[in-house]
């Protein structure tokens, strides 16, 4: 099953106190501290259907990253916007949220762990076993493919979803078809710059849902099982400590647009991004093939 999104993917305009968002409603920076960067999208999600966000910008001296997930709460209805999203959120149990964190996102089966017919849970390997930025040894970070995507669909059990937005970019710069290559295998940190990350949920049948956590184009797995989905399903994306500013990317179902189409040609016939400067293209459809 694909999914099919209708709608142009925007952030809610209710949003905690510290959070900016761009005339587009698409980018969200948090201005100051290091919480009340709980943001919501602004309608709910259809099954299948990942929000997917960028990291733009980060903040060194926090400890603690990104944190998205799922809420059956309409953001119309709080009274006011908890400054976290965990706790703040997950107790009222009908909330699921995952911390994201530089390693061990990967779930592993474990039946019973995070069951979530009980009431919303933290999930992830959580800022207690985050480790501080540029130490400790352990930095295999979420390496799991040895080779670069071929198939042109990410498959999480019967749903598709395109995988030319999934995997994150670096910068363009001397070095930047280098490191491509390593956010195509997934060889960076997922809370990095460029990092895309997105959140969905999968139906289980009898009115539940399992939600998944995709980190540059590979399935973190069901980080939480049997989440009721009788009621609308709102993304959550906590813009706390170190993560300082996301951007929504928006991901297309079903037929490429003109637009994508082109873009794509353009990229087959170059060596790497960096080249794209050297034809003799409109600045903006440069920007355009450069980035996206």
């Amino acid at each position: 099953m694909e999914a099919f999104s209708d709608h142009f993917m925007e952030f809610h305009p209710i949003h905690g106190t510290n959070v900016s968002l761009d005339y587009s409603g698409t980018q969200a920076t948090r201005v100051q501290s290091f919480a009340n960067g709980v943001c919501f999208s602004k309608y709910p999600l259809t099954p299948g259907e990942i929000f997917l966000i960028e990291i733009e910008d980060k903040e060194l001296g926090w400890c603690g990253h990104l944190r998205v997930g799922l809420t059956a709460r309409d953001p119309r209805s709080l009274d006011v916007v908890p400054e976290y999203s965990i706790p703040d959120l997950t107790d009222h149990g009908d909330s699921w949220i995952f911390a994201i964190t530089r390693n061990h996102n990967k779930i592993t089966e474990d039946p019973g762990v995070q069951e979530a017919q009980e009431g919303g849970h933290r999930l992830g390997g959580g800022e207690g076993e985050d480790q501080p930025e540029g130490h400790g040894e352990n930095k295999d970070y979420n390496v799991k493919p040895k080779s670069f995507f071929t198939d042109s669909h990410l498959h999480i059990e019967n749903i598709r979803i395109p995988r030319d937005k999934l995997v994150g970019r670096s910068r363009p710069g001397r070095y930047s078809h280098i490191l491509d290559d390593l956010y195509k295998t997934n060889a960076l940190p997922p809370t990095a710059r460029r990092s895309r990350i997105g959140v969905l949920y999968v139906p289980k049948g009898q009115d539940l849902a399992d939600m998944h956590i995709v980190i540059n184009g590979e399935d973190m797995g069901a980080s939480a099982k049997g989440i009721p989905a009788v009621q609308p399903l709102y993304a959550v994306v906590d813009v706390f400590a170190a993560t300082k500013c996301v951007r929504i990317v928006q991901v297309e179902y079903g037929f490429s647009s003109l637009q994508t189409l082109c873009r794509k040609a353009i990229q087959k016939h170059i060596v790497h991004r960096m080249a794209i400067d050297w034809l003799e293209l409109p600045e903006a459809l440069k920007h355009y093939c450069k980035y996206e």
